[in-house]
């Protein structure tokens, strides 16, 4: 954990940099950032199924469709939603554009009370390009100019006249409303107004509102918007409430109008039905001459009956006739008739009596008298008068009742006839009747519904009734104080996070002694510490630096690897590649061993690419290593120079840069030297060749008691090391021990906790503040 957190830790001057820049922008931010209030509004959407009466519920009775209606909450949240609603806000409050006031590097908006003006919109223009920037206001007086990049030139007008814009008309009107700010505010400051078309401003206004709902179990509705205007944003969610209630009276009149038309349409169909009914009704009694079908029926039944008796009753007649007739056609004169047997005719039964009567008394005068006696010949003469006259009767008699009959059957089979025909008269005159019942009964109800939906557009009341009307947040929401500076500081801190760890992900290269532990399994001895700006190179005679001290460190560590002999100890120090401060660490580390006690010599063997020189250029040129190894009779005291910083440090310095310099090397005349040196100098350090580049070093590899591999802090790639493990493992160089040459003071084992030296010199506050960033 420990080596995750160490890269962090040691940038922490940049995280504290980077914490107070993000909160200085994040005050910056406050201050210049208009806050943000979030302004709430509640409304109850009342139940239209539970309100008894309401949209189509009146015609359930009629067509079975009142479940038809749907009032779900969720439809209504769709509905404070829709553009057509807030499209309406917009007109109704001028919403298309906002007067704003730029003060301090704060930009806000006037409405109401605070704004001067009024701007209203006549009428938009087809413009197809967008607008981006506000329109600047300025005013003097009654003189009101208008500028613009987006407008081709200033515009001066006056209150209340028509100004035409590239995309619309409009009229900026004073505000009477308007109250002047306290002389300590200093004004309003520079005015602007922006405008927008109807559609983006509904848009916009839209993308900003909330509606949810409040309780799933409940119909309250939850309407909210973040805005900076206050009262712009009251207006808006109350106004929006009533565009709302409008709409859904308007629906619901409009549906009741529709269901009132339709019933009045009904009832004139009805009307004209049922009239049409009553008409036939009336046709068909007159046609059938009825008033009343079960009367006119009892009455035919009645008839006939009455017709029946009085046929039996004259058929009886006409059989008694007939046998008095043919009785009387049998009977002799002089002899009486019977009188008692039932006949109806008074004339005839009182012509029988009469002449029973004459019979009677002639024959009582037959008993004492002739019948010659003129009185028995005249009661004689009377009594065959008067059968005839009796006989003449009958005969009569029988043919009126046979015209009785004929009639009596005529009038029966008349009330026959009227009697067949009543069940289909009664069948049709029912089907009649019912048509009319069921033409009645609708009209009737009908007329009920009508009554209802007339009392319905009378009492519509709003769908939705405010609960809270629309109120503001006591703080602003955004931006919020504590937030942004958790924001800031959360931000200040990742941003170096961020940093480091990229580049630490990106990179590849070795950075500090740990780092170089992990690559290889030979030992470390030395740390090297970056030359700061303006700082010596070379480590001077009785030089206490870190440099110097870390050389010392170096030196003793390098004593372990060395063979224990007086004389003659020859130490390669050599590197992967160009610019690991090979020659750097050979310099030094020669200057550092070089001491009245310890004679010493630096042999610069890189003979492609000399280094040496640049330590003094004025050398530059003398004989040296090439010399010596072309030139049988080059001696080595020709090749010997001392170092002009420290007396008791001899150099052998490259020379020419050779045609063959691994022919040269191979020669045998390196090894002579290394041999003559071995008895004058108690150390021979060998600046040789990178590794990697050439094969020189390899080549005279075993000459070496110890080699020092130099690598490069930020420097040297991972790879590189590989490179070197794989050398050793081959033995193609011997004894090694490396070194990190060049490592910063955040990557500096314990000298970064404790120090570099004991002769560290002592730094101001800002010398030790520049060396945290800067090191």
């Amino acid at each position: 954990m420990r080596e995750l957190l160490k890269p962090y830790l040691r940038k922490w001057p940049w995280f504290l940099l980077s914490v107070f820049l993000f909160l200085a922008l994040a005050i910056f931010f406050l201050k210049t950032t208009s806050p943000v209030y979030q302004i709430d509004s509640t409304v109850l959407i009342k139940d239209a199924k539970k309100s008894g009466m309401g949209d189509l519920s009146m015609l359930s009775d009629i067509s079975g469709f009142g479940g038809m209606s749907s009032n779900g909450v969720e439809n209504e949240i769709e509905v404070f939603k829709s553009k057509k609603l807030m499209r309406d806000v917009v007109k109704r409050l001028g919403l298309q554009t906002a007067v704003y006031s730029e003060k301090n590097l704060r930009k806000t908006e006037l409405y109401d009370k605070t704004s001067p003006v009024l701007i209203r919109v006549v009428n938009e223009k087809e413009y197809d390009e967008s607008i981006k920037k506000p329109i600047d206001l300025e005013i003097s007086g009654d003189k009101i100019t208008l500028s613009s990049e987006e407008l081709p030139q200033k515009i001066v007008t006056t209150y209340d006249k028509t100004i035409s814009l590239p995309y619309a008309n409009i009229i900026i009107s004073k505000n009477p409303k308007f109250v002047k700010p306290r002389k300590k505010e200093n004004g309003l400051g520079k005015l602007m107004f922006s405008y927008s078309t109807v559609e983006d401003a509904v848009t916009a206004y839209q993308k900003a509102m909330q509606v949810d709902l409040v309780d799933k179990d409940a119909t309250v509705i939850g309407l909210s918007i973040r805005y900076e205007q206050v009262e712009k944003a009251k207006n808006l969610l109350n106004v929006l409430v009533q565009s709302y209630n409008n709409d859904a009276i308007n629906d619901k009149n409009s549906e009741s109008k529709k269901t009132m038309d339709f019933i009045d349409d009904r009832i004139s169909i009805i009307a004209n039905e049922l009239g049409a009914v009553e008409n036939q009704k009336e046709n068909f009694k007159r046609a059938n001459k009825i008033t009343d079908i079960p009367a006119e029926a009892s009455l035919n039944l009645n008839k006939s009956a009455n017709a029946r008796q009085k046929m039996l009753e004259a058929e009886t007649q006409l059989s008694l006739t007939n046998d008095l007739i043919n009785y009387m056609s049998r009977l002799g004169n002089n002899q009486t008739l019977p009188s008692s047997v039932g006949l109806s005719n008074p004339t005839a039964s009182a012509n029988i009596q009469a002449y029973n009567q004459l019979v009677l008394e002639r024959n009582n005068l037959l008993e004492n008298a002739t019948p010659q006696n003129p009185v028995v010949a005249d009661l004689t003469k009377q009594i065959n008068n008067l059968r005839a006259s009796v006989a003449d009767g009958l005969s009569k008699y029988k043919v009126s009742i046979n015209l009785l009959l004929s009639e009596l059957n005529n009038e029966q089979g008349q009330i026959n006839s009227s009697i067949s025909k009543i069940p289909a008269q009664e069948k049709m005159f029912r089907s009649i009747e019912r048509q009319q019942q069921i033409k009645e009964n609708l009209y009737l109800l009908l007329l009920e519904k009508r009554e209802e939906t007339a009392i319905t557009l009378a009492m519509t009341a709003p769908k939705a009734r405010t609960l809270d009307y629309s109120y503001a947040s006591k703080k602003p929401v955004s931006p919020k104080f504590l937030t942004t500076v958790g924001i800031a500081i959360f931000l200040g801190l990742l941003l170096p996070f961020a940093v480091v760890y990229v580049r630490n992900l990106l990179n590849n290269t070795i950075a500090s002694k740990h780092d170089l532990e992990k690559l290889t399994r030979n030992p470390i001895i030395g740390e090297l510490p970056r030359v700061q700006k303006g700082q010596s190179e070379i480590v001077e005679i009785n030089d206490l630096s870190p440099m110097a001290e870390a050389f010392r460190i170096l030196i003793t560590n390098m004593k372990f690897l060395l063979p224990k002999k007086e004389m003659g100890k020859v130490v390669f120090v050599t590197s992967t590649i160009k610019g690991e401060g090979k020659t750097f660490a050979s310099v030094n580390l020669a200057l550092t061993l070089a001491s009245p006690a310890h004679k010493v010599i630096i042999i610069g063997a890189d003979i492609r690419n000399p280094q040496l020189q640049r330590y003094n250029a004025a050398r530059k040129g003398l004989d040296g290593l090439t010399e010596f190894l072309y030139n049988a009779d080059e001696t080595v005291k020709d090749i010997i120079h001392t170092s002009i910083f420290n007396p008791h440090l001899d150099v052998i310095y490259s020379g020419k840069i050779p045609p063959n310099p691994t022919d040269l090397l191979e020669n045998g005349r390196y090894e002579v030297l290394l041999n003559q040196l071995k008895e004058t100098y108690h150390y021979i350090i060998v600046d040789t060749a990178p590794l990697m580049l050439v094969t020189d070093t390899f080549i005279t590899s075993e000459l070496a008691d110890a080699t020092i591999y130099v690598t490069r802090s930020e420097f040297t790639e991972n790879q590189l090391i590989d490179f070197a493990n794989k050398q050793i493992d081959a033995k193609k160089i011997k004894n090694v021990a490396f070194v990190l040459n060049d490592v910063s003071r955040e990557n500096y084992g314990y000298g970064n906790k404790y120090g570099y030296g004991y002769g560290q010199e002592e730094l101001s506050f800002f010398g030790r503040l520049k060396q945290r960033f800067f090191s």
